[in-house]
């Protein structure tokens, strides 16, 4: 059911507000067809009326200039609007707007609304097998839709991708990407790439071999697949010993990649190599915990560094950040990544070469990343964990980050994350045999209890070449899993587990603004314009991994619902 908050929306919706600074004129949108079109997703952050792709912009910033909405008037800001999505699994995905329309997804229901009233227009179910569920690894959920001329492109629980009509919600192709009940499934916000849509799986604590696919939008054909774990004939299969301990590798791609439309280059981190225990999977197993470079017309590698070679601790990677900064007085093109093992790297997006990587949080499973090599130098404790002793990690496998994205802004120059504080009690346990739709990862781990008076995370500014805070806001009793997003207003957005919603200062760390929403938050702002007035949105929903919710009140209810705010005039 929608909740109209009548006095409030017809105070914003009345009249029309001068939008603030933005740092390049706007881009009016030409096309002959329906859109969006490649020239409008490459221009998003030009055309502030529309949100356009996954991250904002195709450098993944999550950043707007908007300043309608800052730091002298962000007490004024006010609910205009809240949608009921009527789903209990969570919600995590990014809302896409295009010509006044919101579109929204989660696990059970694709969604478009009017962006102004809250209206929904048109609601398509997904419907899965009631099983489903049980081969999910870390939460049933869903991360968001790509939107490109006229359809509105998902994936499902179930290991398909789904094509609807903008307009009406109808069923334009379903293609079936893997089996679901071998392990398989998706939760990716798809990306769409020089005219290719671009999906990834999940799947890799269930032994199976993970991929990119490159899809035709219009008709859902597939283009190519390219596998993040090596085979036979394939450079790279010489890092798997033995050789076929490739084909339940894992190499999950569930996190979508950023996009370099100059360079036409993706950026696409991957997951975890399978089985977590080690101990008969030898070599560096790329491409696991890697991120890749890849050709989005045809799938080819250009250039991949990894993160974390012969992976035994759960090392994903994720979100790759764009900048073009200056490194040692030369300007280069760059990719940032915080990543879930505790370092924050700097690399040459035209490369892949390494230029930085340093701890942004305490970090025991390496001491440090060898710059000439690229590889990260094992501790003591890794190599008691391989030699099958009890450690306590640090990170934990929840990583010193988790998937929630980091925002950049480039006028500042700094990374705004929520990072993670703890550790885990961790062993590897004897391996057993590979089951399809089972898991396939021969560990034990625990979590401490969440301390009551020290910090489980925390909030922050971090500088990328030296991985050191500006500040940090520590977070006692729980942990954010919520995305940021930065503004030019001087303002954070972000959400916590216990269901506010808040700003804070960007230069202080601050909080300056709050709002509580029914549920907890664990997805991910936005913020665009209408009629020359800001407005930001934010999904509610507890969900996602059942470790990040540790030490919350068993009081927070579920329930998914689409929040929008302005300013009160």
């Amino acid at each position: 059911m929608r909740t109209n908050l009548a006095i409030l929306s017809a105070l914003l919706l009345v009249g029309a507000c001068a939008t603030g600074t933005t740092e390049q004129a706007p881009v009016q949108p030409k096309r002959a067809g329906p859109g969006p079109t490649h020239e409008e997703i490459v221009n998003a952050g030009r055309q502030t009326d529309n949100v356009l792709t996954y991250g904002l912009t195709y450098n993944h910033n999550r950043y707007s200039p908007l300043a309608q909405i800052n730091k002298g008037n962000i007490k004024r800001l006010v609910p205009v609007w809240n949608a009921s999505l009527q789903n209990d699994w969570g919600e995590q995905a990014q809302p896409m707007i295009y010509d006044g329309v919101m579109y929204v997804s989660n696990a059970k229901w694709t969604y478009a609304i009017d962006a102004l009233t809250g209206a929904v227009i048109w609601r398509t179910a997904v419907d899965w097998d009631a099983n489903t569920p049980s081969v999910v690894c870390c939460g049933v959920s869903n991360k968001g839709v790509a939107i490109f001329e006229g359809k509105v492109i998902r994936t499902t629980l179930d290991a398909h991708v789904v094509a609807l009509d903008m307009k009406t919600g109808k069923e334009l192709w379903r293609q079936k990407v893997a089996e679901w009940k071998e392990g398989y499934s998706l939760t990716v916000a798809p990306l769409v790439a020089n005219g290719v849509v671009i999906t990834g799986c999940s799947g890799a604590e269930f032994g199976t071999r993970c991929f990119l696919d490159g899809w035709d939008p219009h008709t859902g054909k597939k283009l190519w697949r390219r596998y993040t774990t090596a085979g036979p004939g394939e450079k790279g299969h010489e890092t798997w010993e033995p050789r076929e301990t490739y084909l339940n590798g894992g190499a999950s791609t569930w996190i979508t990649g950023s996009y370099d439309s100059e360079l036409d280059l993706v950026y696409w981190g991957t997951g975890n190599a399978g089985p977590w225990n080690g101990d008969k999977r030898k070599g560096d197993n790329l491409y696991a915990a890697s991120v890749l470079a890849i050709r989005p017309k045809t799938g080819e590698i250009a250039w991949h560094y990894q993160f974390a070679p012969n992976d035994v601790w759960d090392w994903d990677s994720w979100e790759m950040i764009q900048a073009d900064m200056q490194v040692n007085g030369q300007k280069r093109k760059v990719i940032m990544h915080v990543a879930r093992n505790g370092f924050l790297y700097v690399i040459d997006r035209t490369n892949g070469q390494l230029l930085s990587a340093k701890p942004y949080e305490k970090v025991n499973w390496a001491t440090h990343i060898d710059m000439a090599t690229g590889r990260p130098v094992e501790s003591e404790e890794s190599k008691k964990l391989r030699r099958g002793e009890v450690i306590d990690m640090w990170p934990s496998i929840n990583g010193a980050k988790n998937w929630g994205h980091a925002a950049f802004n480039p006028n500042t120059g700094l990374l705004y994350v929520n990072t993670l504080h703890s550790f885990s009690t961790y062993k590897f346990i004897p391996l057993g045999t590979h089951k399809p739709g089972q898991r396939y990862m021969f560990i034990e781990n625990k979590y401490p209890a969440t301390p009551k008076d020290t910090p489980s995370g925390h909030m922050e500014a971090i500088d990328p070449m030296t991985a050191k805070a500006k500040w940090r806001t520590p977070l006692v009793g729980q942990r954010n899993m919520s995305a940021m997003l930065a503004t030019g207003g001087g303002l954070l957005f972000t959400g916590k587990n216990t269901g506010e919603f808040i700003a804070l200062d960007a230069d202080t760390g601050e909080v300056v603004w709050s709002f509580k929403t029914g549920s907890g938050i664990n997805a991910q702002p936005v913020t665009w314009t209408k009629n020359g007035k800001q407005y930001v949105t934010i999904l509610s929903g507890l969900g996602g991994v059942a470790s990040g919710r540790r030490g919350l009140p068993d009081t927070i209810p579920f329930g998914g619902s689409v929040w929008t705010f302005a300013l009160l005039d």
